[in-house]
């Protein structure tokens, strides 16, 4: 196989997983509201959730057909590239306003998240058990995430869920309910076919550049699986929106350890190769550990500490390519 014909996988594998997430949440979206959950709930769970399905789909089925640096190299990779290079440029564009919630929850369950992840990967496997406990810590978390929402969210952040869910599906009445199941049975097909392309293409683009399936997957994959949160952030920080964008990107990290490879590995045990844990798993650690003064100083990130999480981003990469 060339390296075009791998590249053109990759990317045909990306488009159908954005689509066919977008296509399943507008489905999964539509059931929600005939179902009675409110804006705020259905923006917390169906949305918030069902914009990582492309990183479940991506790391269950490199786990399932034995790829396993592609299935933990996404979760780790997609980890560093959410606040290095995503919350990077979106400080980068606009400095991004820290408030209260962020520092003293999202940031706080997110290391302790990614901490609890370096210490299950330590003996170089995550097991079924490890998977249901993590699974279980994302209920948790999904369950305090609605009830702190409906106590404590903001006139911004209720607007901001508001326009999430409305763009994603219309006002919904029983007529739609075939049209929405069907939404959701093409949007998982897509997801599936997707999914096994971006992986075929991916294992073919390490074997043809001489790349390492790890290296593919922290880099390539991961980042083309969080390609969503960062035109969401982007567009974020465009409209004057981008403090949203932290606590998304917060979510979106402790959902990858534990909804993704807790999934994962309760499917299929996870090996996790040496040099993960040595290194890659310590920079997911070190980059959500350098966030909090970032966010603690001033109450904001600055676009120069942007830059600076970008250029830490950019070194990452060329480290793992020069090794």
């Amino acid at each position: 196989m060339t390296v075009l014909l791998a590249i053109v996988l990759v990317i045909a594998g990306l488009v159908l997983l954005a689509g066919g997430g977008d296509i399943l949440i507008r489905g999964a979206v539509s059931l929600a509201r005939l179902a009675g959950l409110t804006t705020a709930v259905i923006g917390l769970t169906v949305v918030a959730l069902g914009t990582s399905l492309p990183e479940l789909v991506v790391s269950l089925l490199a786990a399932l057909r034995g790829q396993p640096d592609i299935a933990v190299g996404n979760v780790i990779g997609s980890n560093i590239f959410n606040i290095a290079a995503i919350l990077g440029a979106t400080a980068v564009i606009r400095p991004v306003p820290i408030h209260g919630a962020a520092v003293k929850v999202d940031w706080p369950i997110m290391v302790l998240v990614s901490a609890l992840g370096l210490l299950v990967m330590r003996d170089g496997a995550i097991d079924r058990f490890e998977g249901a406990f993590f699974v279980m810590g994302l209920v948790a978390f999904v369950s305090f995430s609605v009830w702190l929402a409906r106590r404590e969210v903001r006139n911004a952040e209720a607007r901001e869920l508001a326009r999430s869910v409305a763009e994603h599906a219309p006002p919904a009445d029983w007529q739609q309910v075939g049209k929405s199941l069907m939404l959701v049975a093409g949007g998982i097909i897509a997801l599936v076919i997707g999914g096994r392309l971006l992986v075929d293409g991916a294992v073919q683009l390490a074997r043809v550049v001489g790349l390492t399936e790890r290296v593919i997957g922290l880099t390539i994959v991961a980042a083309g699986t969080s390609a969503p949160e960062m035109a969401a952030s982007v567009a974020a920080a465009r409209k004057g929106h981008s403090d949203i964008a932290v606590a998304n990107l917060l979510g979106s990290n402790i959902f990858n350890i534990l909804g993704i490879l807790g999934a994962t590995a309760l499917v299929t045990p996870i090996p996790v190769a040496l040099e993960m844990v040595r290194s890659d798993a310590w920079w997911m650690m070190g980059v959500a550990l350098v966030l909090f003064p970032l966010m603690r100083v001033g109450r904001s990130i600055t676009r120069l500490e942007g830059a600076f999480l970008l250029g830490g981003y950019l070194l990452y990469v060329a480290l793992l390519l020069l090794a």
